[in-house]
């Protein structure tokens, strides 16, 4: 990736960390608002009471001593998110579902319920946000629209849309492969697929290294590929950063089979690669599509 981003380097006005910090990120977000976009549990409760579309919130774990009553309560649904609130990278991240005996399963493979309290336990502990403590949030498990599983059937992909005072100005659809485990992050082996943001199209796939013109695991050609909801998930993005008292966001929104698009959270901090899957820098992007 990193030879990728130096042939792109003084190009199309592409931004390194320190640039985007200086001129994106602190000069439009106040270091004491962080936490309304780093915590999950925080950024659920700004979505909720602005009614934008997002997973239910089954429970929100803050002591080990409330693990065992609080996944009794839970573990009466089918399916779950469990997530720590200040995760990282999609670390700690479980998604759960019931086959047909009601066992639980995590990607496939049975998990007992004694692991994954276990699980809840080490999120409260804080051992993926390296804190002495952390809360666990466990949410309503997305059932991706069957337009992902045109492109790759596996895991929960995700768009993550740039914006900056409200106005979208880069997007992208994050897909797993599989190589990835089921995660779409793509320092993790997933892919990253540009989105032309005029048309609401999928323009070219990125592997981290090399360009290709389908998903890695399915020949179909997916250039020009149109993406349902594209207008609804615009607008969707929009909503969602006017809510929230942070003017440079990464918002990240999947497309629910049955609820249509929802949010899923929502960064502070949204790294640079989109700049490489989509091959437009960030200032070029702000040039193209942000109005003063």
């Amino acid at each position: 990736m990193f030879r990728n981003f130096l042939k792109l380097k003084n190009k199309n006005g592409v931004m390194g960390l320190n640039q985007r910090n200086i001129e994106l990120i602190y000069p439009n977000n106040q270091r004491k608002d962080y936490q309304w976009a780093d915590d999950k549990v925080k950024a659920k409760s700004i979505l909720h009471s602005n009614n934008i579309a997002t997973a239910k919130t089954y429970a929100v774990i803050d002591r080990i001593s409330d693990v065992k009553r609080k996944w009794a309560h839970c573990k009466a649904y089918e399916s779950m998110a469990v997530k720590p609130a200040n995760g990282s990278g999609g670390g700690g991240i479980l998604i759960l579902r019931k086959d047909s005996t009601g066992q639980w399963k995590n990607g496939g493979k049975l998990i007992s319920e004694a692991k994954i309290t276990h699980h809840i336990t080490s999120i409260v502990s804080g051992f993926y946000s390296m804190n002495s403590q952390d809360s666990c949030l466990i949410e309503e498990c997305i059932v991706p629209h069957p337009f992902f599983a045109e492109i790759y059937g596996d895991g929960v992909p995700d768009f993550r849309i740039i914006t900056l005072k409200a106005q979208p100005i880069i997007g992208m659809l994050r897909m797993p492969t599989s190589k990835s485990n089921g995660k779409a992050n793509l320092h993790q082996k997933g892919v990253g697929i540009g989105v032309d943001m005029v048309k609401g199209v999928l323009t070219q796939t990125y592997d981290g290294k090399n360009y290709l013109d389908c998903h890695p695991d399915n020949p179909e050609p997916i250039n020009g590929k149109p993406i349902p909801y594209w207008k609804e998930l615009y607008q969707l993005a929009i909503d969602t950063a006017k809510a929230f008292p942070l003017d440079y966001l990464g918002i990240d929104l999947v497309i629910d089979a049955a609820k249509g698009p929802q949010i899923m959270e929502v960064n502070v901090r949204p790294g640079l690669g989109i700049q490489l899957v989509n091959k437009i820098g960030m200032a070029e992007a702000i040039k193209q599509h942000y109005k003063e």
